[in-house]
């Protein structure tokens, strides 16, 4: 099967079983990938619904474990440079740093990227891009 990168919103769909969160588990049984900025954008959202940092933490932890592996990519230089080179293609959809962090772990890796993110589909850069609802 094939490896994926997962945006926020994916995981976030997965953990709170969302429409898409099957998707991510079928994903996750495979091995996916996530860079650090959204591993922080998740449990930053998570602590927006309350939860305390560490709490947040453990329950995506284990939440992944149950389903499959999942493997946190380090924000390096090289994807820095990569998510600013997709700045000008993405601005007008207004992307975030997260999202563009996401999409040049795709590019980099050469794998297709899920998110939730339906304005994702304008894209039209070298990432497979799956909109999972």
């Amino acid at each position: 099967m094939n490896r994926y990168v997962l945006d926020a919103s994916a995981l976030l769909a997965f953990v709170y079983d969302e429409a898409g969160a099957g998707r991510v588990e079928t994903v996750l049984q495979s091995g996916a990938l996530t860079s650090t900025v959204n591993w922080a954008e998740s449990v930053s959202r998570m602590t927006d619904r309350g939860q305390p940092v560490d709490e947040a933490v453990n329950r995506l932890r284990s939440l992944i474990l149950e389903s499959g592996t999942i493997e946190l990519v380090p924000f390096t230089e090289s994807h820095a440079r990569e998510a600013a080179r997709l700045r000008p293609r993405t601005r007008h959809l207004g992307l975030s740093l997260a999202d563009r962090a996401c999409l040049a772990l795709g590019r980099l890796h050469r794998l297709p990227v899920l998110t939730t993110d339906r304005a994702w589909r304008s894209l039209r850069i070298s990432v497979k891009i799956e909109v999972i609802r």
